[in-house]
């Protein structure tokens, strides 16, 4: 597998791509969150001042006071555009984004021509509520609530043709159902890689439980057909679902598109769980650690590798290429290896870039090639 890490402006390095040649893109770009001068500053306003706290002027930078956060780049349809041109016809893109923004990213990635096909939910336990108490006669009244999920757009580039002509001609255009199948790990599909996805409710990782079937298996499939709400197995997530007793029938994947997995329907079949507990065990969940992070990685943003490989998984064909055009700390980079995928990321931070290098030098297969290149005339 290689991973190319490419250090500057996506917008400048995506025009250097060859065009309709790449799978998918998996990405979480900046979610333009607090930039309060371009928000609510008039057009010729003075800049913000930080008083005494410096609030203002941490919040005119952006996320976290981060200057890569400000700006409209994920706002802007020619970001999104570029993305377009170098995908081929059919491929799938995933972004994360904010609750507040989501809107303006998804508006922009549709105005760019891809069709979006739908929304995703990431919940998780771990956010922290960033507001600014009352006090006097509105004691207990604040101005934010408690960060627990956050949107993620799923939008396709137009087929050419159908989707069996377009799976046909370039691989692209349906979504991996088996590969992401949730509960019993267990994969019985037709599918050219072996690599041991991570494993869920039944499934360990880098066990047989976990790791999806080879060429001539059964044609017949466990677990769940996967949902648009993933979550990360926090106390906090599992209590807000109910507990409940699974009683619905066994879904066996009807052969659809092409004979690999990428079928299209279920057909009933015997009993698939009889089990009880939180029903969040429908759907697909995404641990973290600290240790996966990695020495140094000081990136505000961290996806889990679980999730991000998750979404690799999802919408990239076997031995496809995934880019990511805001890779930061390059949790799509090791995910994309992980999953025996190629991968391009492009980071406007050299120094985020050289932890995403460390990062993949650390967890990468034996045979993982890595490139990193600079736009010329930068440094490298």
């Amino acid at each position: 597998m290689t991973s190319r890490i490419l250090i500057g402006d996506c917008r400048e390095w995506l025009t250097q791509l060859e065009p309709n040649s790449i799978d998918s893109c998996v990405t979480d770009p900046p979610y333009h969150l607090t930039s309060i001068v371009k928000r609510f500053g008039a057009a010729n306003a003075a800049p913000a001042k930080s008083g005494k706290t410096g609030a203002y002027e941490r919040a005119s930078r952006g996320f976290m006071g981060q200057t890569w956060d400000g700006g409209e780049v994920a706002f802007d349809p020619a970001t999104w555009e570029a993305v377009w041109r170098v995908l081929k016809p059919g491929a799938h893109l995933i972004a994360f984004s904010g609750t507040r923004t989501y809107h303006r990213m998804a508006c922009a990635i549709e105005d760019a021509g891809f069709e979006i096909r739908d929304q995703l939910a990431w919940c998780y336990g771990s956010g922290f509520p960033k507001s600014h108490n009352q006090k006097d006669e509105w004691e207990g009244w604040g101005t934010a609530l408690k960060p627990a999920w956050e949107p993620i757009c799923l939008a396709r580039k137009p087929l050419q043709g159908t989707v069996a002509g377009n799976l046909a001609k370039h691989g692209t255009g349906a979504l991996n159902i088996d590969g992401c199948r949730v509960g019993d790990e267990v994969r019985h599909a037709s599918f050219t890689s072996l690599a041991p996805c991570h494993g869920n409710a039944l499934g360990q990782p880098g066990t047989a439980e976990a790791r999806r079937g080879t060429q001539g298996e059964p044609k017949e499939y466990v677990g769940r057909w996967p949902a648009n709400i993933l979550h990360d197995g926090s106390d906090e997530v599992l209590a807000a679902f109910p507990d409940s007793e699974g009683s619905g029938p066994a879904r066996t994947l009807k052969r659809g598109l092409r004979d690999d997995g990428w079928g299209m329907g279920d057909l009933p079949g015997q009993l698939r769980d009889s089990g009880e507990g939180s029903a969040a065990r429908f759907f697909y969940c995404a641990k973290t650690s600290t240790e996966e992070r990695g020495e140094g990685n000081n990136h505000p943003t961290v996806k889990p590798i679980d999730l991000m490989r998750w979404c690799c998984r999802l919408i990239t064909p076997p031995g496809g290429t995934i880019i990511d055009p805001f890779m930061g700390s390059g949790s799509t980079l090791i995910a994309a290896d992980a999953e025996q995928f190629n991968a391009i990321g492009c980071e406007l931070s050299p120094d985020y870039a050289e932890i995403t290098e460390n990062r993949i030098r650390k967890s990468a297969g034996l045979f993982t090639e890595i490139q990193i290149e600079c736009l010329a005339g930068d440094a490298a």
